[in-house]
């Protein structure tokens, strides 16, 4: 596979990343053994996953950075790559401790950007994986695609022969300069010659003043300072897992209902847990403000790899007592949004970012991830609505982690399979010690819906 650079918003992942903010995408997962089969051992997992990574040779590439930092880095074959690296036995049989220890420990970012961690003798008889990978590799979305590395559609695995790897040899120090230099100077000219694509086309006109309106509305939701919150005070590298599950039906009722969206059932429901946070730590409930990353992907970019997201951001009425007013609340600014096709304009102010020096980009990625920027994101991941199998084990329960910046105490993640509905509260342990009693009213807040 031939070296890729890295995208300006991948890059920025890099940058926001601190010895206390650790910018990994992951999941929690947890497998019923299969019934009167003999349970797959940890080798024989850690087999299954290195026979299955041709499906996605990113993961055995590594990040090489442009002499005199002319450009983001590319990626490139790791030669010394070792699938026992990344694939680790976790064998303490709580699978909460296990979690909680993975998610709290950096990458290294001297290897591929990603790991696996197998529980396989949990107290409970169940077996657990905690995956985590680098969000400068992947978003969401992605890494739900890339669970065919483990999973299947059916008990029995996909039994794909797979071809020898060899890794490809390293581009030189002067060929990855050139490169970087060429891409700058090629990103120069296209700014250049778009005045006369725009004077030459006026159809393409037309398109960029629209999209330049939703850019700055969304510019404009994007400055506005977030309200000041316990929640954004500084953080340690120590996370905590918190998690609550409900029937997918129950959301899909009240979605149907209040003839709103998934999406906008998880952010009322965030509010509402969120608001019993305040009430129970003795604080007024006020409004927070949530980045929620919005998918641009297409059905043909939905297994590339990188982060193809946009995001909106949206006030979470948690000073509002009533559940159904929430919801309404919710439901309206998100509609406001996507009428002003904001998704398509913050999309067009991150192109932008691009064309920009480097030295600005971090000024830019820095502010963005700041908790003057916004108190958390909630992130809805979709997830497919069949069983899914690992060597013939039953994926019963998958929480997602959404990665925290800096002073940024909580994140909550939602997800779906198999007509279940799983909500992740990925928390710091110290700023957040009540992250288990949120999630639980998190889940609560759906049943108050309904």
């Amino acid at each position: 596979m031939s070296s890729t650079r890295l995208t300006s918003l991948d890059a920025s992942f890099l940058e926001v990343e601190s010895s206390t903010a650790h910018m990994h995408v992951g999941w929690a997962a947890l497998f019923s053994p299969p019934a009167g089969r003999e349970r797959p051992s940890f080798t024989q997992l850690r087999d299954h996953v290195e026979r299955r990574l041709d499906r996605a040779p990113r993961y055995r590439q590594k990040l090489q950075p442009v002499p005199l930092g002319v450009s983001e880095p590319v990626w490139v074959d790791d030669p010394d790559f070792d699938v026992m690296n990344h694939v680790h036995r976790a064998r303490s049989p709580d699978f909460r401790s296990v979690t909680d220890m993975v998610l709290s420990q950096p990458l290294d970012q001297d290897r591929p950007l990603w790991e696996l961690w197998i529980a396989d003798r949990l107290d409970d008889g169940r077996l657990g994986v905690v995956g985590k990978v680098h969000h400068c590799m992947v978003d969401g979305i992605a890494a739900v695609e890339l669970s065919t590395l483990m999973l299947d559609a059916t008990p029995e695995p996909d039994s794909t022969a797979t071809s020898e790897w060899q890794p490809a040899n390293p581009p030189a120090g002067l060929d990855l300069l050139a490169a970087g230099v060429l891409d700058r100077v090629r990103e120069g000219a296209r700014i250049a010659r778009l005045p006369f694509d725009v004077a030459l086309r006026p159809r393409r006109a037309l398109e960029l003043l629209g999209t330049a309106a939703s850019a700055l509305r969304a510019a404009r939701h994007s400055l506005s300072p977030a309200p000041d919150s316990d929640l954004n005070e500084p953080i340690s590298p120590r996370r905590h897992v918190a998690s609550d599950r409900r029937p997918f039906e129950e959301v899909r009722s009240v979605k149907s209902r209040h003839r709103a969206s998934v999406n906008d059932v998880l952010l009322a429901a965030a509010a509402g847990g969120l608001r019993r946070l305040m009430l129970r730590r003795g604080a007024t409930p006020t409004p927070l403000k949530t980045m929620v990353p919005v998918s641009v992907r297409n059905g043909d970019e939905a297994a590339e790899l990188g982060n193809r997201i946009s995001f909106v951001f949206v006030e979470l009425p948690c000073d509002e007592p009533e559940s159904g007013r929430r919801l309404a609340r919710v439901k309206d600014e998100m509609s406001e949004r996507k009428q002003a096709d904001e998704p398509a304009g913050a999309q067009a102010v991150l192109d932008a970012i691009a064309y920009a020096p480097r030295t600005i980009q971090h000024v830019v990625s820095r502010a963005a991830a700041s908790a003057r920027a916004f108190n958390l994101v909630v992130s809805n991941i979709p997830g497919p609505p069949i069983p899914l199998y690992m060597l013939r084990c039953r994926l019963e329960e998958v929480y997602p982690i959404v990665p925290l910046a800096d002073e940024h105490a909580v994140s909550i993640g939602f997800t779906t399979v198999d007509d279940q509905a799983f909500f992740g509260v990925y928390a710091d342990r110290d700023a957040l010690p009540e992250a288990d009693e949120l999630a639980a009213a998190i889940a609560d807040s759906v049943d108050e819906l309904r």
